[in-house]
């Protein structure tokens, strides 16, 4: 079928609780942008929850759930593909030939690897050989469904590229078989930053969740952790600046993606932290308000879930299919 917009793909691991990072800087785009199902796919990515140490029940868990705040942030089935990465095999079936066109060395350079890899090493942990190849499987999960936009975090556009990168070197060995993607990010609060430690991105498997607001966070929990927010030493005021208050700077363009403007601007109109922060908290907590009466609502009734979940992987298996089937023939595999 010929789609008037570009399609998308992107997903989201469940390797723990969903936070307003993920939701500032992933599900709310997904939710405002006007798609028919088959061009915009959204995944529980289950399989790249595997790659580390990892409870089967917690997964099946987070995976239940994060597929129900998907659709109490607003997706809309009948606008967007919906579903879980396992229960297509395209993914694996490709993954396996992009393997064939990936090298050692190019992976070994992804920054995600050396990171999660040393602190494996650091617990004394093994470090598993599907660490060093899921971007691989990223790159299935894309050019499978011949994605052209894939709406990411700063943190993942090394993966679109390697994704870009192997796609292009698997048309030009064996002849054009994928669309070769871009990587589209939001433009206000791209990436949320934790609140005890506003160096770092506000992620959802931190050992400590103080600097976390989680998506199902009460608001008087919600509050307790902004008020609490790490802010910068100065005399000069609230003043936004990333590089030198990057406390303040966190929680004003956490205030600008919930209630809206520029968050330079927004700085302005304070004089002190607590007052920021206050307005902080209570955006927030508005802002997840309707989200978490509609998972509520979700939650009791998780067999419309299910469903949603079983349609979703039909329709994205009958999109991938015939892509993967060409790769399978490109790369001289006989056919069955």
């Amino acid at each position: 079928m010929t789609t008037t917009t570009p399609r998308i793909f992107s997903g989201i691991k469940p390797t723990g609780h969903l936070t307003l990072g993920n939701y500032l800087g992933a599900l709310r785009q997904w939710v405002a942008a006007d798609r028919t199902p088959e061009s915009a796919l959204f995944c529980v990515v289950d399989l790249h929850a595997l790659t580390v140490e990892h409870e089967p029940a917690r997964v099946r868990r987070l995976s239940r759930q994060a597929a129900t705040l998907f659709l109490a942030a607003g997706l809309d089935p009948q606008r967007c593909t919906l579903f879980v990465q396992s229960h297509v095999d395209e993914h694996t079936r490709l993954a396996y030939l992009l393997e064939c066109t990936a090298t050692d060395g190019e992976l070994r350079r992804m920054i995600q690897y050396r990171e999660k890899a040393a602190q494996a090493q650091v617990s004394g942990e093994g470090v598993r050989l599907s660490l060093l190849t899921y971007p691989v499987l990223m790159a299935a999960d894309i050019l499978a469904y011949g994605a052209q936009e894939v709406p990411v975090g700063e943190d993942q556009r090394q993966h679109v590229e390697l994704t870009r990168d192997l796609a292009v070197r698997f048309n030009q060995r064996y002849g054009h078989t994928f669309t070769v993607p871009k990587a589209t990010l939001p433009a206000v609060a791209a990436r949320v930053m934790d609140l005890q430690d506003p160096m770092s991105k506000m992620g959802k498997s931190h050992e400590s969740g103080a600097g976390i607001v989680y998506l199902l966070d009460e608001p008087g929990v919600v509050r307790k952790k902004v008020m609490r927010a790490v802010t910068d030493s100065g005399d000069d005021g609230v003043v936004y600046d990333r590089e030198s208050r990057p406390g303040v700077a966190n929680l004003l363009d956490i205030l600008a993606a919930c209630a809206g403007g520029d968050p330079a601007v927004l700085a302005e109109g304070y004089s002190g932290y607590g007052a920021l922060k206050r307005d902080v908290a209570d955006a927030v907590v508005e802002l997840l308000r309707p989200l978490q009466e509609r998972h509520a609502e979700l939650a009791g009734d998780p067999a419309e879930v299910e469903k949603v979940l079983r349609e979703g992987a039909e329709r994205a298996r009958q999109l991938a299919r015939p892509v993967v089937d060409r790769a399978y023939r490109a790369i001289g595999l006989l056919e069955p």
